[in-house]
């Protein structure tokens, strides 16, 4: 494990060509988000890796596009973003007789939640690589009516994004370790010596 003070490219590469040759080949698949530098690096540095484009990321674009749908068509009720947001399966019956009355209010922001939920829906099916790649496709003809730029997004990182489908391989553990740093930054009130900070990371993490 380490900590660089970078997030270009190069210094990525640098750092991770540490390893030898013959640890990392052994990686066979590297879950990102949608960065544009991520596919060259792991390209560059693991030449035997599957790209997997986290899902997770690519929900949350397509909550940021439903977000702005709901500003452009002024839906600001409090607490409007929160259910149209949140998963459909998870929202209580009140909350579904609320997001009912949302969504009445505006045809489209009708069909930009119902878009972000066909997608989620694609995600929670058990499909190979191939019939997702059919499925998102199809599913990306249909949402570029309301979605522009998700669904550009999406077309871009698409063989990145369907190979989730191959083992729904997620960037879940490495959230997590993003969360404890946050939780290590508070309790220290913040790192103003980078080198300080990378310290103390590698010694929370070492145990």
């Amino acid at each position: 494990m380490e900590v660089i003070d970078s997030h270009q490219q190069l210094d990525i590469i640098e750092a991770l060509e540490q390893q030898s040759i013959e640890v990392r080949e052994q990686i066979v698949e590297v879950s990102v988000d949608m960065w544009g530098g991520f596919p060259k690096v792991v390209e560059k540095v693991f030449p035997n890796a599957t790209l997997v484009i986290d899902r997770f990321h690519v929900m949350q674009a397509a909550n940021k596009e439903l977000n702005k749908v709901r500003r452009q068509v002024g839906v600001f009720d409090r607490g409007s973003k929160f259910i149209l947001l949140r998963n459909g399966a998870e929202l209580k019956e009140n909350e579904k007789q609320t997001l009912e009355q949302i969504l009445n209010r505006s045809k489209r922001l009708r069909k930009a939640y119902e878009s972000k939920e066909e997608l989620r829906a694609i995600y929670e099916s058990p499909l190979t690589v191939e019939t997702g790649r059919l499925y998102v496709e199809e599913w990306l003809n249909r949402a570029q009516k309301v979605f522009s730029e998700v669904t550009t997004t999406i077309r871009n990182h698409l063989d990145g994004i369907c190979n989730y489908f191959r083992t729904r391989t997620t960037s879940g553990p490495m959230e997590g370790i993003n969360n404890r740093i946050k939780l290590i930054k508070r309790q220290a009130y913040g790192f103003v010596n980078f080198e300080n900070f990378r310290k103390r990371l590698l010694a929370c993490f070492s145990d």
